[in-house]
This record gives C-alpha cells, structure tokens and sequence, in this order.
C-alpha cells in the first residue's frame, strides 16, 4: 500500500475552491462574508499505520497537557479531542506576532481495519500522543508444508 501524505483542507484543492467562494461573496456583497479554511481551527497532524497486530495513531500535541485529552473508540471511529491553552505571560497587547494555534480540537479517524477497543492503550511522551489499537481477529500467517503424493 502506498504511503500517502496527509494534506490539511487549505494545501488542496479545496483550498482554491474556499477563495474563489470567497471571492464571489466580496463581489457581490462587497465584504468578506466566509472565513479562510487555514483560519477556522487547529488540527493537529496524525500518523496511522498498522502492524502485524495492530492499528497504531501518533499525534504530535506540543504544549498540550495529557489531562486535556480524551480518546475514545465508537466501532470504527477513534476519537480525539483536547485543548492546547495560551500560556499568556504578556497579554494580548504585547505581541508582535502569534502564529501558533491555541483552544480545542478534535480529531475522528476512521480505523482502516475492525479493533478490538477495549484493549487499546495509548501514551504521552514529549508532546506526542500514541495510541495502539489490536486489530480484531488478526490473521498470523505462516508456511504450511504439505507433502504431494502422485500415481
């Protein structure tokens, strides 16, 4: 299977599409009407790949405290929300520039394989959140040899 990766919204087409909406809604309306996508909200970035047993998800959350992060699993959907906060030390008329994203976010995944979530497990080291889900009725292969007899 090829790796593939994973662009926000604003970094594909419908990026073009969201200005030229946009676009259409100042012309006409002569104001900006519709938010920018790369504006609306965080999403952190998430790795999903499977193992021989498992179906693991990273997500790096730099600055998130793990006591504001919930995971859940419904069926095939894995959930993640959380908060990052603005540790403020200058307030809001001392800033020059902000450009890191702060509040809540979520993230739902849909898990390419049926799991077994009451046994996943998940961890947070470093600002990076894994999260390792069995896969259910997982297939161990292994060589069987049969011996061929002729006439």
């Amino acid at each position: 299977m090829p790796i593939t990766m994973w662009r926000p919204y604003w970094e594909s087409g419908l990026q073009s599409f969201m200005e030229e909406v946009e676009r259409s809604f100042e012309d006409f309306f002569g104001r900006q009407t519709v938010p920018r996508v790369q504006e609306a909200r965080w999403l952190p970035p998430v790795d999903v790949y499977e193992t021989k047993t498992d179906i693991v998800v990273v997500m790096d959350l730099p600055a998130v405290d793990s006591k504001d992060v919930k995971v859940s699993i419904t069926g095939d959907l894995l959930s993640i929300e959380g908060e990052r906060k603005r540790d403020d030390p200058v307030g809001a008329e001392g800033y020059y520039r902000s450009e890191r994203f702060y509040g809540p976010f979520q993230r739902v995944i849909d898990l390419p394989a049926e799991v077994t979530a009451d046994d996943a497990k998940a961890s947070y080291k470093d600002g990076v959140l894994r999260i390792s889900v069995p896969r259910r009725n997982y297939v161990v292969q292994k060589e069987i040899k049969i011996k061929v007899t002729g006439e």
